[in-house]
């Protein structure tokens, strides 16, 4: 039985006034006037408001009962998370030499504060940012290319060629690096307009070029959570960075040294080039008419204004085997975060009490970044924060009588320790035995960062400002910050005592990493599954085959693009993997998923009853078929007349491994009020291999790709998937990447 809140007295103000005045002649039956003109009505109208007041303040006593029942169980509501991001700085006006920008500056987005975490060398210079893209050609076009590059074959024969055109990567559409003729990425570093190029070079010779990358990731890839004492199996970023050799024929590039922070192919980051020498940064002066742009030489641009200001071609390639999908590409990058500083905040001066506490201006204090500076007299002193007060040791040293004579205890470690909670910025101090107390009239004063949530999410171009840049230099956000989360409400952490209470943030069983997974602040979980001893990376390795792995699958309750069956997003998994990191055993491996997703057709023929719309039940059934093969648990908010049945193991989405059978979709169908005789199911896999069943493996669920319901016989498969083309295969020839030439000048 749940344990409901009581209501300490529901009476409102009328409720008391109503009762007050109705016992007016019991008590004095010569008062007759009963009017608000009366005085004495008067008088029991403010005692109606004050009780009614009164009643208001004895109702929270339930609620701050429950609130401190939370604190004392110790369970932390979790604080703001800052949003994070990608900041380019501008060298624009400014003097014509890198500058060096510290980390921790700080930048503001309106009233928004972000600092820098790490720190760039700017560079003078832009960036034009170029790929190489196939294009096709007339015979006689394809003719008359292969006859003036002839040259190129070394024999009688021409090669074959790859005609493309230089294409502009503005970060407006994505990029895929292997729809390219070379796999490659150019980056273009031009001089600003009236700088001498010779100059330019010079300014940025052996200096670090901050390359800022962000990639569109595979949804469905997942991350992996390496055991903390295994070193890591994680890959090296295939992406490599190399300028030309000067005058070199054939062309020829030396490789740059890259510091990789990130794995800029899974999540957005930066990539710190080393350029070489400006001797070694000069490009062709010997190039033939038709050398421009072919081969392995930079793309030919039809702009010569821009061909007069490059300092430098910058090259980034990617096998062409690899996945490489880029969303946004430049230069004089670094990674940002939303958090605002406070330095010597004045704070209530000690007590000499124990467990004395005081409270932080600005709640949502950010981990770690909390200090004390207690100064008595002309003593100041640095006080760090503790997870709990109660190991912390005594202010005054005393022998353990527990030792034996002789024994040389081991040195206490610092009394001068306090406990936070980051979510409401309260600051707790010891009782003397465990913990020290701040001296009578110490003067305490704070250090620490505070974030602000949701407020942190800001859109593109938003981070404009920056005072303490110097006069020329401008920032700007590329792409939208993402990650902020609002600090959680107290009523729910009310919600996760239960759950809390047994698995004590910790995972451990099954149903631990379920609850905890869907605690994770700041995104909406709809299912989750957890899959012990089983890694999806193992290929045919059944469940119950990969001891130390534990595999999660989630998905979350939104997508735009597939609402039944939704997929995880980068962010959304990240954000789900910071929360897991550091609640698991060392020796876990934990892998953090998307369900993969097996696309069905289906085609359904049926008779309808007479009296009953045709239109209404196609549309009834069509919606009971999706969803009972939905992945997502009923939606709480719907009304659960219009929501299909489901089989108890079910209730949370279609069972992972269950496979998906044409008699069991007939019987959704044939349970839709007003069908009176379902005629036929056609179902097939989306590659239509399957027909009649298809199977599920592992993390594999359904997705219907199209349904088609018909009066009568079914419509066949092959009119639901009209206008799928496959790409053709690519040829494996060898090829001559050409530039062909604008129609106009």
């Amino acid at each position: 039985m749940p344990l409901t809140v009581p209501n300490l007295d529901t009476r409102k103000y009328q409720d008391i006034l109503d009762e007050a005045i109705a016992r007016i002649p019991v008590h004095t039956p010569e008062w007759t006037n009963f009017n608000k003109s009366d005085p004495g009505v008067t008088i029991l109208e403010i005692f109606a408001f004050l009780s009614e007041n009164l009643n208001f303040v004895a109702n929270q006593i339930p609620e701050k009962n429950r609130l401190k029942f939370l604190t004392l169980l110790g369970v932390p509501l979790q604080p703001a998370t800052p949003a994070i991001g990608l900041a380019t700085f501008s060298n624009d006006r400014g003097p014509l030499a890198s500058i060096p920008l510290p980390a921790q500056l700080e930048v503001w987005a309106g009233n928004v504060p972000f600092q820098t975490i790490m720190g760039l060398g700017l560079l003078p210079v832009g960036a034009l940012i170029f790929t190489k893209q196939t294009t096709t050609l007339t015979d006689a076009q394809t003719a008359y290319y292969a006859q003036l590059y002839a040259s190129y074959a070394n024999g009688p024969l021409p090669p074959s060629l790859q005609p493309y055109e230089p294409v502009q990567f503005t970060g407006q559409t994505p990029v895929d690096l292997s729809t390219t003729v070379d796999a490659a990425l150019w980056i273009a570093l031009v001089a600003r307009k009236g700088d001498p190029v010779d100059v330019a070079r010079t300014a940025i010779g052996n200096g670090i070029v901050s390359i800022g990358f962000v990639p569109v990731v595979d949804q469905a890839a997942g991350r992996d959570l390496q055991p903390v004492a295994s070193p890591t199996s994680n890959a090296a970023v295939p992406l490599t960075f190399s300028t030309p050799v000067p005058n070199s024929n054939p062309p020829a590039y030396q490789a740059c040294a890259a510091n990789f922070g990130a794995n800029v192919l899974a999540q957005p980051g930066v990539v710190q080039v080393t350029l070489p020498s400006a001797a070694n940064l000069t490009l062709w002066d010997n190039l033939g008419p038709l050398d421009a742009g072919a081969g392995d030489y930079p793309p030919a641009l039809n702009d010569t204004d821009i061909e007069d200001q490059i300092i430098t071609w910058l090259r980034v390639s990617a096998p062409t085997q690899a996945p490489v999908q880029l969303m946004w590409v430049g230069i004089n990058t670094t990674t940002i975060t939303q958090r605002a500083h406070i330095s010597g905040e004045l704070l209530p001066t000690g007590t000499g009490e124990p467990d004395q506490s005081v409270t932080l201006a600005n709640p949502s204090s950010l981990a770690g970044s909390v200090a004390l500076n207690i100064t008595t007299g002309d003593t100041t002193e640095t006080w760090t924060a503790i997870d709990d007060i109660a190991s912390a040791p005594p202010e005054v040293v005393v022998q353990d009588l527990r030792l034996a004579p002789g024994t040389v205890a081991p040195p206490p470690g610092s009394p001068n320790v306090f406990m936070v909670d980051n979510e409401s910025g309260v600051i707790t101090f010891g009782d003397g035995a465990h913990g020290r107390r701040p001296p009578f009239g110490a003067v305490i004063r704070a250090d620490y960062d505070y974030g602000l949530g949701d407020q942190g999410n800001v859109g593109v171009g938003a981070v404009n400002s920056a005072p303490a840049l110097p006069a020329g230099l401008s920032v700007t956000n590329p792409v939208h910050t993402w990650g902020g989360v609002d600090a959680q409400t107290a009523g729910d952490g009310e919600k996760q005592i239960p759950s809390y209470l047994q698995h004590r943030d910790r995972l451990v069983t099954s149903e631990d990493f379920q609850n905890v997974t869907l605690r994770t602040p700041g995104v909406a979980i709809a299912r989750v599954e957890v899959l012990p001893v089983y890694n999806p990376n193992q290929g045919a390795v059944p469940p119950g085959g990969a001891p130390g792995c534990v595999t999660v699958m989630v998905i979350p309750w939104v997508d735009a693009v597939n609402p039944d069956t939704p997929d995880p997003t980068s962010d959304f998994i990240n954000a789900i993997c910071n929360y897991l990191d550091p609640r698991r055993l060392v020796t876990t491996e934990i892998i953090v998923i998307g369900p993969q997703y097996v696309g069905v057709w289906i085609s359904i023929g049926l008779e309808v009853l007479s009296g009953y719309s045709e239109a209404d039940v196609i549309a009834a059934v069509q919606t009971s078929v999706t969803q009972a093969l939905s992945s997502l648990p009923p939606d709480p908010t719907a009304d659960p007349a219009t929501l299909t049945p489901r089989p108890v193991d079910a209730a949370q989405g279609w069972e992972l491994g269950k496979d998906v059978v044409d008699r069991e979709i007939l019987a959704y169908a044939n349970r839709v009020t007003g069908v009176l005789l379902v005629n036929s199911v056609i179902l097939t896999s989306s590659d239509q291999t399957q027909t009649g069943t298809v199977t599920m493996n592992g993390l594999q669920l359904p997705r219907v790709l199209g349904i088609g319901v018909a009066v009568g016989d079914p419509t066949p498969i092959a009119a639901l998937i009209q206008g799928q083309v496959s790409a053709p295969p690519p040829n494996g020839a060898t090829r001559l990447p050409v530039p062909v030439a604008p129609d106009e000048c």
